[in-house]
C-alpha cells in the first residue's frame, strides 16, 4: 500500500494528493498518515510547495466527506427506522425512539464532533455519515470539516517537510497513536454498548 501511495503521489504530484486522500477519506484503511508526511518530504526535493500540498489535500478531504455526507443523507432517519422496525432491530434490540435519541444527540454534539474528529483515525472519515443523516446544514458541515481537516493536514505536511527522509520515523509514531485510539474507541463502544443495554433492562424492571 505504501509503494503504491508513493508512486501515485511521485506521477501526479498535487492531483495525486488530492486522488488519494478523498479516496481515503471514503475508504479509511488507506493510511492519510503516509500521504500527508511523505508529500511533505516530496516538496523537499521537487518542485512541489507546502502551501499548494495543503489545499490539495483538504481539497481531496472535502471530497471525500462530502461523498459519505450524502451516503448519510441517503440513508436517512426515516429509513433507518423502517429497519430498525424490522427484524434487524429486534436482533439488535433497538427502537425507534433509539434512532430519535441519537439524532437528538448529534444535533447537540454534531459542530464539535464533525471538527475534533477530524484528528481521530478511522472516525475522521466515518463522521460524514451521522452528520448527512442528521441533515446537519451544509454550510456548518463545509467550515467544520474544512477547518479540521486544514489543521490536521497542515500539521502533517509541515512535519514531513521539516523531517525530510526520516518521514518514516514520524510514520511510526502516528501508526502507534493510531492503534491507541482505536483500541481507545473498541472499548469506548463496548462501554457504551454495556450501559445503553443496561438502561433498557432497568426500565423494563420499573
Amino acid at each position: 500500500m505504501q509503494e503504491f501511495i508513493m508512486s501515485i503521489m511521485g506521477k501526479y504530484g498535487y492531483i495525486g494528493v488530492f486522488f488519494l486522500i478523498a479516496i481515503e477519506n471514503i475508504f479509511p484503511p488507506i493510511p492519510s498518515e503516509v500521504i500527508l508526511l511523505f508529500g511533505g518530504f516530496m516538496t523537499t526535493y521537487t518542485k512541489l510547495n507546502v502551501v499548494i500540498m495543503i489545499i490539495a489535500a483538504t481539497l481531496g478531504s472535502l471530497v471525500g466527506a462530502l461523498a459519505l455526507y450524502y451516503i448519510g443523507k441517503i440513508l436517512n432517519k426515516e429509513r433507518l427506522k423502517k429497519i430498525v422496525s424490522g427484524k434487524v432491530g429486534k436482533i439488535l434490540r433497538l427502537k425507534k425512539s433509539d434512532i430519535d435519541k441519537a439524532d437528538e444527540w448529534f444535533d447537540r454534539t454534531g459542530n464539535k464532533s464533525v471538527f475534533f474528529c477530524r484528528f481521530v483515525p478511522i472516525v475522521r472519515s466515518l463522521i460524514s455519515i451521522p452528520a448527512g443523516m442528521s441533515e446537519m446544514p451544509m454550510v456548518k458541515f463545509l467550515v467544520y470539516t474544512t477547518v479540521g481537516s486544514l489543521i490536521w493536514n497542515t500539521v502533517l505536511i509541515v512535519v514531513g517537510s521539516i523531517v525530510g527522509e526520516n518521514w518514516v520515523s514520524i510514520l511510526d509514531v502516528m501508526d502507534k497513536y493510531s492503534h491507541v485510539v482505536a483500541a481507545f474507541i473498541v472499548i469506548a463502544f463496548v462501554a457504551f454498548v454495556c450501559v445503553f443495554y443496561n438502561n433498557k433492562r432497568t426500565k423494563k424492571n420499573r
